[in-house]
């Protein structure tokens, strides 16, 4: 017996070595793990605190470069208003050939470009419209005009001036497109001749 107590107790102290080196491995597996799991913590808060930092540094730049994009954009209305009268009080026929229009009309052209140059001077630019191709991101479509001379698509009238603010659209020109002329049909034509007619 006592043998057998001799083995039982080496195979209980060889087991509990195995168990000592196998917890230790676990702590040192364990270990591993948990500091390349911060490494990875760690280095993913350095990427969002950089990330954050350009994202400000965008919107500071953009803050800067952009920020009287609303003033601007109200300032086009001055421009507006001053062609809209300047048309008005030339197509007036009562005051028409008169030396007053003509004078109010030269002044309020000055201050036009006046408007102008300084919208340049800022970076506000009017886009280009007439005779050009419809480009969605530029222009809006407000109608279209029968127009056999020009391509489908292509720019003939501006309504409203649009106008580019560096890189970005600060309003879009409102615009009338050419379309083909649409020929009548024989039957719509003899019923235009009937009713003559009748």
């Amino acid at each position: 017996m006592s043998m057998d107590k001799e083995k039982e107790e080496n195979q209980n102290q060889s087991t509990s070595k195995a168990n000592v080196e196998e917890n230790s491995e676990k702590e040192e597996v364990s270990l591993e793990e948990k500091l390349k799991e911060l490494e990875d913590r760690l280095a993913r808060a350095y990427a969002e605190i950089e990330n954050q930092r350009r994202r400000f540094e965008k919107e500071k730049e953009d803050a800067f470069e952009y920020g009287g994009f609303s003033f601007a954009r109200e300032a086009l209305n001055l421009i507006d208003n001053l062609e809209r009268s300047r048309t008005s009080l030339e197509s007036d026929e009562a005051l028409k050939n008169t030396d007053a229009i003509k004078k109010i009309s030269e002044h309020l052209n000055i201050i036009h470009q006046d408007m102008l140059s300084i919208l340049k001077k800022n970076n506000i630019e009017p886009i280009k419209s007439i005779n050009e191709k419809l480009d969605p991101n530029l222009h809006q479509a407000m109608m279209e005009i029968e127009d056999d001379t020009k391509e489908p698509g292509v720019i003939i009238q501006e309504i409203q001036k649009g106008f580019m603010m560096k890189d970005r659209l600060l309003r879009p020109s409102l615009v009338g497109v050419s379309k083909k002329v649409t020929k009548k049909s024989d039957t719509s034509q003899k019923d235009e001749q009937n009713d003559e007619k009748n």
